[in-house]
């Protein structure tokens, strides 16, 4: 499997995710990224019920975000093209974070990053990552982009 193919994903800025200025509204830049991390796992093969709540199911291991920020370098409006390159890196046994990195046209527009935790759902303690996710990030380390442990 091509990293490639679950590392850089692509979409088209809407005319909804705009503001009254005509420019992307501040707020979609995190839902982008977000919307790419859980692409980019089910590109990979790890199915939304498999690591998200869904209605009837919990998974055992829950990764929330404990940490975000943006860097918004170049405006984006309507229609504009958009490349969203993920760069997963492992900071320890039960953390991990995704840098995104986001172009247009290959110019850098912005920049993010979500740091993620895992907790057992059921007493909400930390705990490893789940083996799904360490196979996305061992995957993406053949591209760089994790710290091996």
């Amino acid at each position: 499997m091509n990293p490639a193919d679950w590392l850089l994903l692509c979409r088209s800025v809407r005319f909804g995710e705009t503001d009254a200025a005509g420019v992307m509204h501040f707020a979609e830049l995190l839902r982008w990224c977000h919307e790419a991390y859980e692409e980019s796992l089910a590109r990979f093969g790890l199915p939304a019920q498999a690591i998200f709540p869904t209605p009837g199911h919990v998974p055992e291991v829950a990764l929330p975000i404990v940490h975000c920020h943006a860097d918004y370098l170049r405006p984006l409006v309507c229609g504009d093209p958009l490349e969203i390159q993920l760069e997963p890196l492992r900071l320890d046994p039960g953390c991990f974070e995704v840098r995104y990195h986001l172009r247009r046209g290959g110019a850098p527009v912005a920049e993010a990053l979500t740091r993620h935790l895992a907790i057992r759902a059921s007493s909400r303690q930390r705990c490893p990552l789940p083996d799904s996710i360490q196979r996305w990030l061992e995957a993406s380390c053949l591209q760089g982009g994790v710290r091996p442990l």
